[in-house]
């Protein structure tokens, strides 16, 4: 369970640069070529979900006695913020921002957080 831990603890830092990536272009910052729409919304809900992947992996790689339940409630909050982007997306709120790059990023992220939070389930009801 250790390595699996560490594995999700990993994977939440990755997704908190992920986050924090897409809040900046959300921010109206370019990455060369890659640009995306001022969308004020946006960019604050990724950065509190980049904040909340951080906080889980500080958790879980640091080994903290929160750490499984920070692993849980940062995949959970994160999730949460992912499934908005794509109901924004879904009801045309996104500022008409629906590029193939986003949906990609939106569909990605939700099965991706989604796969990490019943890891962490999982782990958390055999641990018991």
């Amino acid at each position: 369970m250790d390595a699996l831990r560490r594995a999700l603890g990993g994977l939440l830092a990755l997704y908190a640069l992920i986050f924090l990536s897409f809040a900046l272009l959300h921010a109206g910052i370019a990455f060369g070529p890659v640009r995306e729409p001022v969308i004020v919304p946006a960019a604050v809900v990724e950065s509190l979900c980049a904040v909340a992947t951080a906080a889980g992996a500080y958790g879980a790689l640091a080994g903290r006695a929160w750490a499984w339940d920070g692993v849980i409630y940062a995949h959970a909050a994160a999730l949460g913020g992912v499934l908005m982007g794509i109901l924004a997306l879904a009801f045309g709120d996104g500022g008409g921002a629906a590029s193939a790059l986003l949906n990609w990023y939106h569909s990605t992220m939700a099965v991706v957080l989604a796969a990490g939070l019943i890891g962490a389930f999982y782990v958390s009801r055999v641990r018991r």
